[in-house]
């Protein structure tokens, strides 16, 4: 058996390939936010599914490799900002390490598309199932390998389409197989071009995005209470670089005070990551006056706070006061930003590898929700909002999730924005409201089905006020994770495997037998 096609079938101009491979990435880009143009991801899957549809699977790793960087040169070279601006890195390296970090990623994409075409895609049904699982697993993998970069997933996209309905049962994992899977449907039938086949595919898609539309009126959860949270959200707009610069911390106390004041009338009060740029132990003569407050008002003040141990090791934190209490450390720690690989060696070469607080530990893998009251909430930071899974698991204790980021690292480019979308996801995925506050927006109210309520502008100070449903009840995705989805899709691509094994070995015996 051989998994390369006809000389013929790959006879395409390496001008096409080399235009159309990073095109289907960045058309993935075009389909998440900012921009939001859903249907382009099906296209750029569908440009990828033909263009490992006709090449070997040495040609595939290159052409995979081209779409990747499509993908990540265009939906995540955001990280430039982080580098140049706030890591003072001069603007030549500074582009050479973001193009490093896309093409890094991009080879992800290169192994993906190898594995398909050398395995997958000679098998009856490789190409129509096949294509969408290898994509939702290469996905997968890159959620953790590495610490993981769980972003630009393809069913972010969809947080309010059709297929949205599939999200409180499958996640997100689920809504890139059925863009995927759509994608394989488009192209072949595409290829194809007979009226039989085109009915085929289309009653496909219709049973896949029409159940989607069936599913979405479906309550999973119920409200908790009968009267929702008053909830007050302060976005306080600090810029960088006065946060971490000792001279303006009295002038950042004075603000947070004189924010704080009009906030004891609500349930609820959230601030953002690291809000006060000093350790809690340290800060406590600020933070006692305003415990006593809140605690008198009925008030729970939820903020991010840079916490320490008694070993010295420090963490990024979210503490709960006035009537709150509970304490919870960031799990999952973003590279650089918060510890520094192969620190012995990289520490002191440049501004980038010394950002202010990139020496935080691991919080312990199980930590119990904070308490609001008589609510429990899931606590969340920053990056850790993108990993539906940890979000899963934290939703299964609790009946409000909170996430508190500073997106100021990215200015004013599309990350911030990827970053709510994601959010959005995560509320739709458990059924749960979730409360977003940050440094300098977007601070959102984002209710159980996905939708933004209430949300602030970017960079600016202000006070977003509103209300939050505590839930009740999971949905099935709350309750088993991705885990029945990828345990699904890994046993279909392992019998294919054993499917191609045999097979190949019948061609090589009958090959024999004929010589």
């Amino acid at each position: 058996m051989n998994p390369t096609p006809p000389a013929a079938a790959r006879a395409l101009p390496r001008w096409q390939v080399l235009l159309m491979a990073p095109l289907g990435g960045i058309l993935i880009t075009l389909s998440l936010a900012p921009f939001k143009l859903w249907p382009l991801a099906i296209i750029g899957c569908a440009i990828y599914a033909y263009l490992l549809a006709l090449c070997s699977p040495r040609e595939a790793i290159w052409r995979g490799w081209l779409f990747g960087a499509g993908l990540f040169g265009s939906g995540a070279s955001w990280v430039y900002v982080s580098i140049h601006v706030y890591g003072n890195a001069a603007v030549p390296l500074a582009l050479f390490l973001t193009v490093v970090f896309c093409a890094g990623l991009a080879l992800l994409h290169a192994f993906q598309a190898w594995v398909y075409a050398r395995f997958i895609r000679p098998l009856p049904g490789g190409m129509l199932l096949g294509f969408a699982a290898v994509w939702v697993l290469g996905e997968w993998l890159r959620s953790w390998l590495l610490t993981g970069f769980p972003w630009l997933y393809l069913g972010y996209g969809h947080v309010d389409t059709w297929l949205a309905g599939w999200a409180p049962i499958t996640g997100v994992f689920g809504l890139s197989f059925a863009v995927a899977f759509s994608a394989s449907c488009l192209f072949l039938a595409w290829r194809s071009r007979q009226t039989a086949t085109l009915v085929s595919y289309g009653g496909l898609l219709a049973t896949l995005w029409g159940g989607g539309l069936m599913l979405r009126p479906i309550e999973w959860v119920a409200p908790a209470a009968e009267l929702p949270l008053s909830v007050a959200i302060y976005q306080p707009n600090i810029p960088l670089e006065k946060k971490w610069d000792r001279r303006y911390y009295r002038a950042i106390l004075d603000q947070y005070e004189q924010a704080v004041r009009p906030m004891f009338e609500h349930d609820l009060v959230l601030w953002p990551e690291s809000a006060i740029p000093r350790v809690f132990d340290a800060a406590s003569d600020f933070f006692d006056p305003i415990d006593r407050r809140a605690s008198l008002s009925d008030t729970v003040l939820i903020t991010g706070i840079p916490t320490r141990d008694k070993d010295k090791r420090f963490y990024n934190s979210i503490v709960a006061l006035g009537q709150g209490t509970g304490q919870y450390d960031k799990q999952r720690l973003v590279p650089f930003g918060e510890y520094v690989p192969l620190e012995e060696w990289l520490r002191g070469l440049i501004d980038f590898f010394d950002l202010p607080m990139s020496d935080f530990s691991r919080g312990a893998s199980k930590q119990g929700p904070l308490q609001a009251g008589n609510h429990r909430v899931a606590p969340l930071i920053c990056y850790e909002i993108v990993y539906p899974d940890l979000v899963a698991r934290s939703a299964r204790r609790a009946e409000l999730l909170v996430t508190i980021s500073n997106d100021s690292w990215f200015g004013r480019s599309i990350g911030p924005l990827q970053h709510l979308e994601m959010a959005r996801m995560r509320a739709l995925e458990n059924g749960r409201y979730l409360l977003r506050g940050t440094n300098n927006g977007v601070s959102a109210i984002i209710n159980h089905r996905g939708q933004i309520v209430a949300r602030t502008a970017q960079f600016e100070e202000t006070t977003l006020v509103g209300d939050a449903q505590v839930m009740l009840g999971h949905t099935p995705f709350t309750s088993f994770g991705s885990v029945p989805l990828l345990t699904a899709l890994g046993l279909f691509l392992g019998s294919m495997g054993l499917l191609y094994r045999t097979l190949w070995r019948d061609s090589e015996s009958s090959n024999t037998a004929q010589d």
